[in-house]
């Protein structure tokens, strides 16, 4: 991870050094191939109605760049507070990452079967599958993915996700095979 520390109106201290370096270190532990690069920014500003320092914490990250700005009397609280936020942030984007691929990979994972149509009701609202090992998997057409149940014929290839059900095996999930 790179680091950049900057200091603007204000001669920038070995203690607050210090204390960057080891918030820095906190965030390698918990972030280390996800943050490229952290700039911390100190200025001091002019109108006590500011409360007297400007901290703003810039960490890139693939495809986003987060911005903490925190202002106070003094240096280092803001500076813990700014990284706490940060590592927030940061957890929300990884699980919102992880959120999508999950969403990505779901018809591809997550027991992915494929089987083959052998009976459709469109009137009763349900169907069947076969499995590869020959199982008949029941469906009913809220379970359907992208394709409506008067589209689907006998023979057409499907993916579905498999669960149990009252009176055994039904799909929980069926998309038209690829």
């Amino acid at each position: 991870m790179d680091l950049k520390v900057e200091a603007r109106n204000v001669e920038l201290r070995k203690g607050w050094q210090k204390k960057i370096d080891e918030e820095k270190e906190k965030l390698v532990r918990h972030f280390a191939s996800f943050v490229l690069h952290l700039r911390v920014s100190i200025e001091g500003t002019a109108s006590h109605k500011e409360g007297g320092y400007e901290i703003k914490v810039i960490a890139s990250v693939p495809n986003d760049t987060v911005v903490v700005k925190k202002k106070g009397e003094n240096v280092g609280p803001i500076l813990v507070e700014a990284f706490d936020v940060l590592t927030l942030q940061l957890k929300e984007i990884v699980r919102k990452k992880r959120q999508t691929k999950k969403g990505l990979d779901a018809g591809a994972e997550d027991g992915a079967r494929q089987g083959v149509i052998r009976k459709v009701s469109p009137f009763e609202s349900y169907g069947f599958i076969v499995s590869q090992d020959a199982r008949e998997i029941y469906f009913h057409e809220n379970a359907l993915k992208d394709v409506s149940l008067d589209s689907l014929n006998e023979g057409d290839v499907v993916m579905y996700g498999e669960s149990r059900g009252d009176k055994g095996p039904q799909a929980s999930w069926v998309r038209v095979g690829r």
